[in-house]
């Protein structure tokens, strides 16, 4: 059921691709949905234009649950019916955002720091779609982003020792000294790894280690991404050779 009109068209050309992914993704969304609410500034396109199309009776009957208190916050600006996994424990879509992708439709995220709740809002997705302009693209996950990992304040330099000896250059999140916190009061540590040839075995390393809360890569995951291009937009699946996921960390 395409809408018969969209949001206010953006001046930024990177902008106006990632709200033309973000609104292709928003067709499969149908009225009486439980969806899951991705954080970062692709998804945020899709939340506003779930909310608009509420607003216009397009769309009825939904609730979201939100990756972040920012994507709570924002969807109760824009008029979406906030929940919570604990209410409605299975969703039937989740819209979100990514850093990287490879073309098993693998992926980085954690960029905005919501890695762990996005996490858990995608393993209990039947559908997650991933939009993103066609910048995020890649051969193979860590070309282009480092892994971000969330740790426990707790002794952290000892994760930072762990990653280091798994080969990566580990960059403590922050600004002026001052370490960036999640929502749930952790640190994230970016995790420079280069090229990963085999991202689920990092995946196991990294869910193994005590004080490690999660990691961010997502394996298995994504069923669907949407990618914006010069070319037009893109509606790719999950081939069906891709590694199956296996509570999150397949790859």
């Amino acid at each position: 059921m395409p809408p018969s009109s969209s949001s206010p068209p953006t001046a930024d050309p990177l902008a106006a691709l990632k709200q033309q992914a973000a609104e292709q993704a928003v067709a499969f969304v149908q009225s009486g949905m439980i969806l899951g609410l991705g954080a970062g500034s692709t998804a945020v396109f899709a939340l506003r234009r779930i909310g608009q199309l509420l607003a216009e009776g397009a769309l009825r009957d939904l609730v979201g649950v939100p990756c972040s208190l920012q994507v709570e916050a924002e969807a109760r600006r824009v008029g979406i019916p906030v929940t919570s996994l604990d209410d409605h424990p299975a969703l039937d879509l989740t819209i979100d955002g990514a850093d990287e992708v490879d073309p098993h439709l693998n992926l980085i995220k954690g960029g905005g720091g919501a890695l762990l709740r996005e996490k858990i809002v995608a393993q209990a997705s039947q559908r997650e779609i991933i939009v993103v302009d066609e910048g995020k693209l890649s051969p193979h996950l860590g070309v282009k982003w480092a892994v971000p990992v969330e740790v426990v304040p707790f002794a952290w330099r000892a994760q930072v020792r762990f990653l280091e000896g798994l080969g990566a250059r580990v960059v403590r999140r922050g600004r002026d000294g001052e370490a960036y916190h999640t929502d749930q009061g952790n640190f994230i540590l970016d995790c420079y790894f280069g090229p990963l040839a085999a991202p689920a075995r990092l995946a196991h390393q990294l869910a193994d280690r005590a004080g490690i809360v999660e990691h961010g890569l997502f394996l298995g995951l994504a069923t669907d991404l949407i990618v914006a291009g010069v070319a037009g937009i893109q509606h790719r699946r999950r081939p069906p050779s891709a590694p199956p996921a296996s509570g999150g960390m397949g790859g």
